[in-house]
């Protein structure tokens, strides 16, 4: 069984950043990937995916703002997020592009001053 690890998340102002990490434990060179949220009462939402070669979608809420990332030598996918605002506050996983594997445990990110 796949297992996910995320990281980094926190407490942060608004209008700072945060970077996020997840550990994946088998390979992910042949998976899209991506990086969801779900906030108290919301469904779980996509707001950002990195394709197997490389290209990056975004929510239209977080377009210019989040970076996905992935290193496959490491198994790692990141989000740099910035700019936060308080409506992105929310638990944060990472998955595949389509939800293929069981969710880890999710990070925490609170935007509040």
């Amino acid at each position: 069984q796949v297992q996910l690890v995320e990281s980094g998340g926190g407490l942060v102002q608004p209008g700072g950043s945060l970077r996020l990490s997840c550990a994946v434990s088998r390979s992910i060179f042949m998976y899209g990937m991506g990086w969801y949220r779900q906030a108290p009462g919301n469904e779980r939402e996509l707001v950002a995916a990195i394709s197997s070669p490389g290209t990056t979608n975004y929510a239209d809420s977080v377009k210019g703002r989040f970076t996905i990332s992935k290193d496959n030598a490491k198994k790692m996918v990141y989000l740099q997020m910035s700019s936060l605002k308080p409506e992105d506050t929310a638990v944060y996983y990472c998955n595949t592009d389509r939800r293929g594997w069981t969710w880890g445990q999710g990070t925490q990110v609170i935007v509040s001053s």
